[in-house]
């Protein structure tokens, strides 16, 4: 859990064999560090486990002590496979059924598609842990569920961001991280020890070291993130000193 009221943190646990074998490109994670960093919220780790009970359990209990929020992705659909609500209520503790609330949203649904039946199968995506709050679901109409500080979405990504817009109003911002980027035109190799002795003196203010080539030339692109504008900015003038005194030092070679 964070331990400064104004930083709140996020994990997201990706649930599937099919992630992990790579018969399926995972698209959801990259859009929910986006909509969390919108929000204020850093995500803090990613995981990804296999349609195993144990796997799920062990990882929806660490995550979910360890940050503000969690959010899953996958396992919530009709077939045999599809066990993240099961396991979920394991993780909590608590038993799982039919929940009447989502039985009445998908007979509604399926009310309205005369082709497709109300089976079983499609039974299963009503089956809520007890205590659970509904997601709801404005593409498919099957909801997600929410326990505790546990988000559990679908793995589909347009299912996944509806689910999202219908989380946000519920989810709690922390204050915004601030982002600067300051171009070296040097190598990584050269501004990596005095970029490393800038970033002991500004603890708290968080340095990437980003190397690219562009045609011919090797830079690093030096990214300070903050959510204090003055430590931000005193850490770039830092940064541009260092800079102006490592080239400084490489026209003296020449």
């Amino acid at each position: 859990m964070a331990m400064n009221a104004d930083i709140i943190t996020a994990a997201v646990l990706v649930i599937g064999d099919e992630i992990l074998s790579g018969r399926t490109k995972d698209k959801n994670v990259g859009f929910i560090a986006d909509y969390l960093t919108q929000l204020g919220i850093d995500l803090k780790e990613v995981r990804v486990v296999s349609d195993d009970e144990a796997a799920i359990v062990e990882a929806v209990n660490a995550l979910r002590k360890r940050w503000t929020y969690v959010f899953t992705t996958g396992g919530i659909g009709p077939t045999h496979d599809d066990i993240t609500a099961d396991s979920v209520a394991a993780a909590f503790g608590v038993g799982i059924d039919h929940d009447a609330r989502a039985m009445a949203i998908l007979e509604a649904h399926y009310a309205k598609m005369p082709n497709a039946e109300f089976n079983d199968a499609r039974k299963r995506m009503a089956r809520i842990p007890f205590g659970a709050d509904l997601i709801e679901n404005k593409v498919s109409s099957a909801p997600g569920f929410r326990l505790e500080n546990v988000h559990v979405m679908a793995g589909v990504p347009s299912v996944m961001q509806a689910m999202m817009d219908a989380i946000a109003p519920t989810l709690k911002g922390g204050r915004h991280m601030i982002s600067l980027t300051i171009d070296s035109g040097l190598g990584e190799g050269i501004v990596a020890g005095p970029l490393a002795d800038v970033q002991k003196a500004h603890p708290s203010v968080v340095i990437g070291s980003y190397p690219y080539i562009r045609g011919d030339i090797f830079g690093t692109n030096s990214v300070m993130r903050s959510r204090d504008q003055s430590k931000l900015d005193t850490a770039a003038s830092a940064i541009e000193a260092m800079l102006a005194d490592l080239k400084t030092q490489q026209q003296a070679q020449f």
